[in-house]
């Protein structure tokens, strides 16, 4: 699959979890760029994503500042955020990925997604930027 201009972005989880709770480690720069895009409805997040938050805090590794469920209510209902569903085409792309991403399911999925939908991963993971460097998947460095 060929890496077109992207559309808009899907946000790794942990540029969404830092958006949304005003974190310092997301750049006024980063911060801006997603704003614009969700101006546009041109931000999305996968159900991935979801599943990876409740992990990470019942394994206590994060805490939010309200219930799980009112905290991901209140980020989704940002304007211009979009939610991805686990769809047939992404599951397959996912598990077709070329160059041999590596295998956590989240970030398959994630990278799958930004594929199909022809948008670019903001993100700081180290595999991903360097999958994107490759020419698989369009990114914004995050």
């Amino acid at each position: 699959m060929a890496i077109e201009s992207s559309r808009g972005l899907i946000l790794d989880t942990h540029i969404w979890i830092w958006l949304n709770t005003a974190s310092s480690e997301i750049s006024s720069k980063t911060a801006a760029l997603i704003d614009r895009a969700g101006r546009a409805g041109e931000v999305y997040v996968h159900a991935i994503t979801l599943w990876e938050i409740a992990t990470l805090e019942s394994k206590g590794r994060i805490t939010m500042s309200m219930p799980l469920e009112q905290w991901m209510t209140t980020a989704l209902s940002q304007p211009g955020v979009g939610l991805v569903p686990l769809l047939p085409n992404i599951a397959i792309e996912s598990a077709r990925l070329p160059a041999g991403f590596h295998g956590d399911p989240a970030d398959r999925l994630i990278v799958a997604a930004a594929r199909v939908m022809r948008l670019a991963v903001v993100t700081r993971d180290s595999k991903i930027l360097a999958y994107g460097k490759q020419g698989h998947v369009a990114i914004v460095k995050g």
